[in-house]
């Protein structure tokens, strides 16, 4: 963490351009780096991939988006690892640009944390219904209610299935095979108990 202004984070983030790494995080007077590892990229894809196996054997429609910035100026910058449009993806369908002002924020957004960077209240001033944290090798789920995130054992999205227990079961065989066969697996399940 660097102290900085939004102008330095909008300087920063002009002359990175649409490059990914480093990834960046404005709070007010507090400018973020983190130059993401191997390990956070694969859970990223990983997690994500479960929720769209789950949302594709569901047949929901959905729009997700990675790298992506969310900007509110004077007030927030920051860049989910991963975010998905469930109630709300004809809103953002086919945009090139995402007005943060005026367009709904994303139902979903994934952060995986491998190194005390994530801060779920970061998503507050977006109205984000729904943050999914990934850190110490298990997935917790913060839902807005009230302007707080509290957490939750089921996603308003799936509320039917036990996610935390499909992630965990993905995990453990990503670990100790591929993630390839871990999605192979959960699409097996899914076809099992729904």
């Amino acid at each position: 963490m660097i102290p900085g202004s939004w102008e330095d984070y909008q300087t920063l983030s002009e002359q990175l351009g649409d490059r990914s790494i480093p990834r960046l995080k404005y709070r007010p007077g507090e400018i973020w780096l983190m130059s993401p590892l191997p390990e956070h990229g694969r859970n990223a894809s990983l997690v994500a991939d479960t929720i769209k196996a789950i949302l594709d054997h569901l047949g929901k429609e959905y729009d997700a988006f990675t790298p992506i910035t969310m900007k509110l100026p004077q007030r927030s910058g920051i860049e989910p690892d991963y975010c998905f449009y469930i109630d709300n993806w004809q809103a953002v369908s086919g945009k090139k640009r995402i007005n943060w002002s005026v367009d709904p924020a994303p139902d979903l957004v994934i952060e995986i944390d491998l190194t005390s960077y994530t801060d779920v209240n970061d998503y507050l001033v977006y109205n984000v219904p729904e943050v999914w944290l990934f850190k110490s090798d298990r997935v917790t789920i913060y839902r807005l209610q009230n302007d707080s995130y509290i957490v939750n054992n089921c996603s308003r999205y799936f509320p039917e299935l036990d996610v935390l227990q499909l992630i965990a079961d993905c995990l453990k065989v990503a670990s100790d095979r591929n993630t390839s066969m871990a999605i192979r697996q959960l699409r097996q399940k899914l076809n099992e108990i729904l």
